[in-house]
């Protein structure tokens, strides 16, 4: 499953027109389609291990950054994400898909699932974050809190990116240096490159709310979540699988909130299961 695309440039990139703006996005492969959708403050190279192999097993790999993130247009006012995403699959000419999240990438996932209920073939979604459903974690609401703290100040960035390391890669079971550094250095390098080119950002993200409507879900749904996260997210995880007609959920071990990224193994084999698993 981790060979090489055999010519990279088969690679599709470029951009689609949304309100106000465009979305950058890379795609590649003909089979059914799969999205991947990124984390908050991440882009869309944090699926750079997954992107390689969902071809090579037949599938169109479609990633893509969300608005306010990335090589994609900075927010200029309120907008919603699920609607962002099906411009894209529009501009694609993607009838239905796969939508492949983790963390805020779930939420976007579950919110188009019920804002667009026929665009979306199944969910997988990896230490899910799911709208209208609050923090609770104080480990979490420390870091957060900490975060917005740093906002204008002289060191600003730098404290802001460290908080979010600490609460979302490192997460409340270890140290800073039991993260691989390697790991550690890349998602800081993109987290910083999102805070400074895009923090003139203005508006809200319109969400549906998903917390009260899982139960409305119909299609196959896989959770991912890993023993090292917060609290929040096994809750986010447990509630789904109870919620969403069923779901099935896969407990990852040895791995924080970034789990495709450090049990990359056993992160690629159930969702491989899980698509091999599908009729589209």
């Amino acid at each position: 499953m981790t060979q090489g695309i055999s010519a990279w440039s088969d690679v599709e990139n470029g951009t689609v027109p949304i309100d106000d703006g465009e979305l950058f996005y890379e795609a590649a492969g003909t089979g059914p389609a799969v999205v991947l959708l990124h984390g908050a403050l991440l882009d869309q190279r944090m699926w750079d291990e997954q992107f390689t192999w969902l071809v090579n097993s037949g599938l169109r790999a479609i990633r893509y950054d969300l608005r306010g993130h990335g090589l994609s247009s900075t927010a200029t006012g309120d907008f919603a994400h699920h609607d962002d995403l099906r411009a894209l699959l529009d501009a694609l000419a993607v009838d239905r898909a796969v939508l492949v999240g983790l963390s805020h990438g779930s939420r976007v996932a579950l919110d188009a699932a019920l804002a667009h209920p026929e665009r979306v073939t199944a969910l997988a979604l990896a230490s899910p974050g799911i709208s209208g459903r609050p923090f609770t974690d104080p480990f979490l609401l420390d870091h957060l809190r900490e975060q917005s703290a740093a906002i204008g100040e002289p060191d600003g960035v730098e404290r802001y990116v460290e908080h979010f390391l600490r609460g979302w890669v490192d997460g409340p079971h270890r140290a800073p240096e039991a993260v691989h550094p390697g790991l550690r250095e890349r998602l800081r390098a993109a987290a910083e490159a999102n805070v400074e080119v895009h923090a003139e950002g203005t508006g809200m993200p319109l969400e549906i709310g998903a917390a009260e409507r899982l139960a409305e879900l119909r299609v196959p749904t896989l959770v991912l979540d890993a023993d090292l996260d917060s609290r929040d997210i096994s809750a986010n995880a447990h509630a789904i699988t109870l919620a969403v007609p069923g779901a099935r959920r896969v407990r990852i071990p040895g791995a924080g909130h970034m789990v495709n990224l450090e049990n990359v193994g056993q992160f690629d084999h159930a969702l491989h299961d899980f698509l091999s698993s599908l009729s589209y």
